[in-house]
């Protein structure tokens, strides 16, 4: 049985992209040798997989900075304020924006905590090819991998259907096949075996309204006579699955780890002379496979089919090794496989689906393994006993927001702030690493941070903002940082993902129940709190966001893991309150990025997402305003959700987005108070205040004067405080003028 992969980690093993782009960026490095690193990096995945015996290796997955960004740009797909732009200047400026010159939005990557560039095709773009990278890159490959490499090329449905469109779908999609199937014939007159296209837009639930295009797409495509694997993940067909399995394709690559591919496989006849590639390495999951149950998966897969093992889907979305680990407990990490591991599990999982040779005593020793772990991982009593006591009042706040809003703080209208971090500089990252590496004392250490705490209060208190933040220098990450505060979770040393560009994230590992073991965030409020007047946030993520950019474990539901997390949240709201704090923010940015896919399956996630915020937040104090954040997502499906997570503040990601979000708010009839982003942290960018106040008027046609806050679109830890002080400064200033521009302050 042959093996297949459908894309594999590119940051580089120890994070060798971030610190060439980064490089880039300042003028340390030449686009050379930025390009040498990504190649190097590239070779080294291709090593990894070829010597793993991976039968088809996908490849030409690997960026600069985002592969919806690169596909935009080899096809032309380019906003008419970045033409004349070229190369690297084109790339970069599209992805971070320079004066004058927006960045593309950001948005999540279906369900996952990466996040894309959305495409602008404006209604007069001409597509047009630039292929030369990509055909360069597969030439590399074959050179090091032969006939195994597989070119990997974003599908065109998927791409148009996460792009902004301005023009008609179905003229741009006419526009680009012509240019797809000569990258095909390209291809071809290379001698590559294959193409996978991946088409993930397959698995969304509006899905059938395209099923002209893809049956329209396919039929052409297939005309160059280069064999499609088409490539589909993170859910299964539905409904589509009798018609997109007739596509004129060689392969059809499926995820039999999310959904019920599965059934629909048993459900329905296989076609006849097509493969079927069966994603039954989970992608996206750090366990290992339960091997019994795996091989019985693929023994029951259609015995007439030609059948190719794989990945679910891309393994960038795991580290690189889990064998690195050798901080993590010996019981705890031979239950783990990161892409490396998950190599070496396909190759013996397609050799053991020949032959039973070996496969019990393969069976039994994965048996021990697990049973020795949860010898080393058990539950714990106190967790459950809460849980199964929770009743209704659990989740409710004992006071209407109309009534308990007066009781809460006072503020100047358009009361501004920060969604609550400030620049990770070198010295705040080198005193964290310090500490860890036991090089100074806790003394010395809470020292430092305090010292930076009051910096950031200093400087807030002089920028005129009206509601401060500590600045969350103790904590590296926003998920991380609690975490490493709470029982049941592990962290690993080399194990980072890419979120963005250069922003990498190592998402902690969710391996045992959750509990609390001690105060987590007040020491920081207080001595923050203690150098002002002015309200300080407490500043905690949510329950949602922690279980989303975690590696959950698999032997209970998610819903349960997130009233465990949302009790000891709970617990440390309490903790806050009993503190002096009368703003506490509970940041949930992945609660809309964990929305299924197909509708039929929202209430039930939206239910328990809302539910363990609400558990989180509902035993303060009519007098505690509660605030959330949320980000880079498309938030306009779950307006419903949002409203009953009964916040009393929400600030949301604005700049790059068209004020939509703000929209879709004003007219659902949203009544609460809203922050909608003035200022595009992620771009290096100093907004002018004339840009903000224009902002500011926008959302005063949308909003009541008495809902609007103003901040930035997210935190400050990637902007340099040269950057962030005249940000800052403008955003203070923009709101007093447009305060000013009224002659009474409204009721």
């Amino acid at each position: 049985m042959k093996t297949q992969t459908l894309g594999y980690p590119h940051i580089g093993r120890d994070r060798e992209m971030k610190r060439a782009l980064e490089g880039y960026w300042k003028g340390r490095l030449d686009g050379e040798n930025l390009l040498e690193t990504l190649h190097q990096v590239e070779q080294d995945a291709w090593t990894a997989q070829g010597e793993a015996g991976i039968d088809y290796v996908g490849v030409g997955d690997a960026t600069l900075y985002d592969p919806v960004l690169d596909w935009a740009v080899r096809l032309g797909l380019v906003a008419e304020r970045f033409r004349g732009l070229e190369g690297l200047d084109l790339t970069f400026t599209m992805a971070r924006g320079k004066p004058g010159i927006p960045a593309l939005e950001l948005t999540k990557w279906f369900d996952t905590n990466y996040h894309y560039l959305v495409p602008e095709v404006d209604a007069d773009v001409r597509p047009k090819a630039h292929f030369a990278d990509y055909l360069d890159t597969i030439r590399r490959a074959q050179a090091a991998l032969g006939d195994r490499a597989v070119p990997i090329v974003l599908g065109p449905l998927t791409l148009l259907r996460l792009a902004r469109l301005q023009g008609s779908f179905d003229e741009v999609l006419a526009a680009l096949l012509p240019l797809y199937s000569s990258l095909l014939e390209q291809l071809q007159a290379l001698g590559v075996a294959e193409v996978q296209l991946h088409e993930p837009g397959l698995m969304l639930a509006d899905v059938q309204e395209h099923k002209e295009h893809y049956l329209s797409a396919y039929a052409t495509l297939s005309q160059t006579g280069l064999p499609i694997n088409l490539v589909t993940y993170f859910d299964d067909l539905g409904a589509a699955f009798p018609w997109v399995v007739t596509l004129p394709v060689a392969v059809i690559s499926l995820d039999f780890t999310r959904g019920g591919t599965a059934g629909l496989v048993e459900g329905h006849d296989w076609p006849a002379g097509k493969t079927l590639g069966a994603g039954v390495i989970a992608g996206r999951s750090v366990w290992q496979v339960r091997p019994r149950e795996t091989l019985e998966l693929i023994r029951s897969l259609p015995a007439d089919a030609s059948v190719r093992l794989g990945t679910s889907c891309s393994l960038q979305f795991v580290p690189y090794q889990a064998a690195r680990e050798t901080g993590l407990p010996e019981e705890l990490r031979d239950v783990l496989a990161f892409a490396q591991e998950k190599l070496e599990e396909l190759r013996w999982l397609a050799k053991a689906a020949s032959s039973d040779d070996g496969a019990e005593t393969a069976f039994r020793a994965n048996e021990a393994t697990w049973e020795r772990f949860r010898r080393f991982a058990p539950s714990e009593p106190e967790v459950a006993r809460r849980i199964e006591a929770l009743t209704p009042k659990d989740f409710e706040r004992e006071v209407p927001y109309s009534d308990r809003r007066e009781k809460q703080i006072q503020l100047p209208p358009l009361p501004t702030t920060t969604i609550g971090s400030f620049p990770q500089t070198k010295e705040v990252r080198r005193l964290r690493r310090r500490f860890k590496r036991g090089e100074i004392t806790p003394e010395a250490y809470e020292a430092g941070i305090d010292a930076w705490i009051g910096y950031a209060i200093g400087a807030q208190e002089a920028l005129g903002l009206d509601v401060l933040v500590h600045g969350e220098f103790e904590r590296s990450d926003m998920v991380e940082y609690f975490a490493e505060k709470l029982k049941g979770f592990a962290f690993t040393e080399h194990g980072w993902v890419q979120s963005y560009g250069n922003r990498y994230v190592r998402p902690p590992i969710i391996f045992a129940d959750v509990v609390r073991q001690g105060s987590m965030t007040v020491r920081e409020f207080q001595k923050a709190q203690s150098f002002t007047v002015k309200p300080v946030k407490g500043m905690l993520t949510g329950p949602v966001t922690i279980l989303n950019w975690s590696y959950p474990r698999t032997d209970i539901s998610e819903r349960e893991i997130a009233l465990q997390l949302a009790l000891a949240l709970q617990d440390e709201i309490a903790d806050l309150e009993a503190a002096g704090a009368r703003i506490i923010q509970v940041d949930e940015p992945a609660l809309r990025e964990g929305l299924p896919f197909k509708p039929e399956r929202w209430d039930d996630y939206l239910t328990w997402a809302v539910d363990a915020f609400r558990l989180a937040t509902s035993h303060v104090r009519p007098e505690t305003q509660v605030h959330t954040h949320m980000c880079y997502s498309e938030f306009g499906e779950v307006l419903g959700a949002i409203d009953r997570l009964n916040a009393d503040v929400i600030s949301i990601e604005n700049a790059r987005s068209d004020d939509e979000t703000l929209r879709e708010l004003s007219e659902y009839g949203y009544h609460r108070e809203v922050g909608p982003g003035v200022y595009d942290v992620h771009s290096p960018v100093v907004p002018d205040k004339s840009e903000i106040k224009a902002k500011l008027r926008t959302y005063l046609k949308h909003l009541e004067w008495s809902q609007i806050w103003v901040n930035p679109d997210c935190g400050l830890k990637t902007r340099g405080w040269d950057k962030v002080f005249p940000a800052l400064n403008h955003i203070v200033e923009a709101a007093v003028e447009i305060r000013g521009e009224f002659p009474a302050t409204p009721e």
